[in-house]
């Protein structure tokens, strides 16, 4: 990594899934190193060298043990547009490493860039994920496939259950993006859970990503749950 930066020279960055290792975002640096330089400077491509051609804003530049760095929020923009699963990435830096109006200031200075329609997507789907999108998500997910008998908002106990199949005693529970939550939500809902099996039910839970991501894999589940309880 120091050799790719002094190769680059002054005016490069490390950035990306490299910064992202650097900040703690990723286990591994992966297989190839990504520096971002001034779409002025010449520089060929290298083998293990991805180089990004960006004109960064002062505010998106760090330094890190004394190498250029993208700043956190813009090391979280790009590695997310750059990995397949982005929006998990995302959704982790966001619970560890970086405040949302960090990425929404980071992504208004992209204007222009190559990856900023895809960062914008995440974004809008980061904001829009609560547990009120989840459940829209997944009643169309349940309409689309022809599946009946459910209700949402179903007393329970002091509880109210998010979807649920009444009459077989099957729960559903969603989660939004992990980042919205936090300690008392995440202990209650344990709670409600516990309380559920207690009382015989199964339960189900989806997250926000496996209904955007995998809604084939989150009806057939439905499905196969279904069989079992009836």
């Amino acid at each position: 990594m120091w050799a790719a930066w002094l190769w680059g020279g002054p005016t490069s960055v490390v950035s990306g899934p490299t910064a992202a290792w650097c900040y703690g975002m990723l286990a591994e640096p992966g297989p190839v190193l990504h520096l971002t330089v001034p779409r002025t400077l010449h520089r060929r491509p290298r083998p293990g060298l991805a180089l990004h051609r960006v004109e960064l804003d002062p505010a998106d530049r760090t330094r890190w043990r004394g190498i250029a760095l993208t700043g956190r929020g813009r090391t979280v923009l790009d590695t997310a547009v750059l990995l397949p699963d982005g929006a998990t990435f995302l959704d982790r830096a966001l619970q560890r490493s970086v405040r949302f109006p960090q990425l929404t200031a980071s992504h208004a200075r992209m204007a222009g860039c190559t990856g900023a329609p895809t960062a914008k997507r995440l974004l809008d789907a980061a904001a829009n994920g609560t547990r009120a999108e989840s459940e829209r998500i997944l009643v169309r997910l349940l309409r689309e496939a022809g599946i009946d008998g459910w209700a949402t908002a179903v007393p329970f106990q002091r509880w109210e259950l998010d979807l649920a199949f009444p009459g077989i005693r099957l729960a559903i529970e969603l989660d939004g993006w992990a980042f919205h939550s936090d300690v008392a939500r995440f202990g209650n809902d344990r709670r409600k859970g516990n309380a559920l099996v207690t009382a015989g039910w199964t339960l189900l839970r989806f997250t926000w990503h496996d209904l955007t991501r995998r809604p084939a894999q989150v009806i057939a589940e439905i499905r196969a749950a279904l069989s079992r309880c009836e």
